[in-house]
């Protein structure tokens, strides 16, 4: 009895302390804090299960744990900022492939009792299944091993009877007197291959939405199998994530006025083509002019983007930013919900080249501003500054809120060529009067403007 009162006392500790770490990971401010607690809480929950009556196989379950670890620690330590989008997409997916596992081997033990029981299992296990696959395609995009969106003729329709095929499948397990293996082994394909069809047409500009959505996947997959396992830790978790997914979700999709389900049914990337054909000549100007243009502006705000993070610049731009302010300018940055390839990548990337938080502003904090800035330097960002979201409603983009960098007096973008952004859309603000492109990688070109102003400073 006294043993059964502190697993569950243990377990409720530890839910509290996934929900303090995920509020931390809330702000930059706290952010590494609720690392910490989150992760005393995976390891308390993953100490108290050893103690469970009944558990055996310590063997392997310390070598899985010492193997996930191992593996977890080196790659963790290797990746490189540019890289984390696609980190993140494959470490989700193990939670939804996890989850799905924990609800395989609860059938392969055909010791589930109750209708209600087997419904939330085979639940946990289409969505655990579907985040699992769809997440591994994520990240091999994100990682380039696939280097373009494939879509299906009809996919819409493959896509609903793919899943309505999926869910009678799943349907039939869950009214069958007894489990039967190799309907269960179909389900569990065809929820692989689900995940597979509805990620395979998505294209890039789309990603951010699609790992937040798959995150929210992994979650409402774990909190069903804990409910199953009657693990409380798990269910609270499981929502807790599954919640946070969702809100994120929401919040990105809003961020692009794209819904849901356009992005799963009417990907960016089918429609990129789309849009007026964009009038005018892109205009070139050299290191030199861009130093001059901001050393003697009285505000400058910048715009990060994928570009950067490529370039790995963002200690330069701040090496930059630090000068024009000795100079007396006023330096800022502005952040879009969906810069970069996953929510609240140029903020790490910020703060992690010494950008203090009180610098970095949201796209409804900074979009007033631009009107009376001297010069918005935008650094490998495409779409979120694109004005053609305001202007052409034939734009794929158009409706979605951008940063109104074509409002500053002078705008800089630092490009490495002509071609279009990723999401493959030809982008309005490079061939207006007031824009002129500094051509090279970010690292390179803020380098050469780094070296001007120095000079200008003299």
């Amino acid at each position: 009895m006294a043993m059964k009162w502190l697993i569950d006392a243990s377990y409720f500790v530890a839910a509290i302390l996934f929900i303090l770490g995920l509020k931390g990971m809330s702000s930059p401010v706290s952010a590494r804090k609720g690392i910490v607690w989150a992760g005393v809480g995976m390891v308390l929950a993953t100490v108290v299960t050893f103690l469970t009556p009944g558990m055996h196989n310590f063997a392997l379950m310390l070598l899985a744990i010492t193997l996930g670890g191992a593996v977890a620690w080196i790659s963790g330590k290797k990746v490189a900022m540019t890289d984390m989008p696609q980190m993140v997409a494959i470490y989700n997916g193990m939670g939804g492939g996890a989850a799905a596992a924990i609800a395989a081997v609860e059938f392969a033990r055909g010791e589930m009792h109750g209708v209600v029981v087997t419904l939330l299992a085979t639940l946990g296990a289409l969505i655990g299944a579907v985040s699992f696959s769809g997440s591994v395609i994520a990240w091999a995009k994100l990682q380039g091993v696939m280097k373009k969106a494939f879509r299906l003729p009809a996919q819409n329709a493959v896509n609903i009877v793919l899943a309505l095929v999926t869910v009678a499948v799943g349907g039939a397990i869950v009214i069958a007197p007894t489990i039967d293996p190799l309907l269960v082994g179909a389900f569990f394909v065809l929820a692989l291959l689900l995940g597979v069809i509805i990620t395979l047409p998505i294209g890039g500009a789309d990603m951010p939405v699609v790992i937040s959505l798959f995150n929210a996947f992994t979650g409402l997959a774990v909190g069903f199998e804990g409910f199953v396992m009657g693990i409380p830790a798990l269910i609270i978790a499981g929502i807790v994530v599954g919640a946070a997914g969702t809100l994120l979700t929401q919040l990105m999709a809003k961020a692009m006025n794209r819904p849901i389900s356009n992005i799963l049914f009417v990907p960016m990337a089918g429609a990129a083509s789309g849009g007026e054909a964009v009038e005018g000549e892109q205009k070139e100007l050299g290191a030199m002019d861009a130093a001059a243009l901001m050393r003697y502006a009285s505000k400058v705000i910048i715009v990060p983007g994928y570009g950067m993070a490529v370039a790995g610049a963002q200690h330069k731009v701040w090496e930059m930013a630090e000068l024009l302010e000795e100079a007396g300018v006023e330096v800022v940055f502005a952040i879009h919900p969906v810069a970069g390839r996953m929510p609240g990548h140029m903020n790490v990337l910020l703060a992690e080249a010494g950008v203090p938080y009180e610098k970095i502003f949201d796209l409804e904090e900074i979009n007033g501003d631009f009107a009376q800035a001297d010069v918005a330097l935008v650094i490998g960002a495409n779409d979120v500054v694109n004005p053609s979201a305001r202007t052409d409603k034939s734009s794929p983009i158009y409706g979605m809120p951008i940063l109104n960098a074509d409002l500053a007096q002078n705008v800089i973008v630092v490009k490495r060529g002509k071609g279009t952004g990723y999401s493959g859309i030809e982008n309005a603000l490079f061939y207006k009067e007031n824009t002129r492109l500094l051509y090279g990688s970010a690292q390179q070109a803020i380098g050469e403007v780094i070296q001007h102003v120095k000079a200008m400073s003299v």
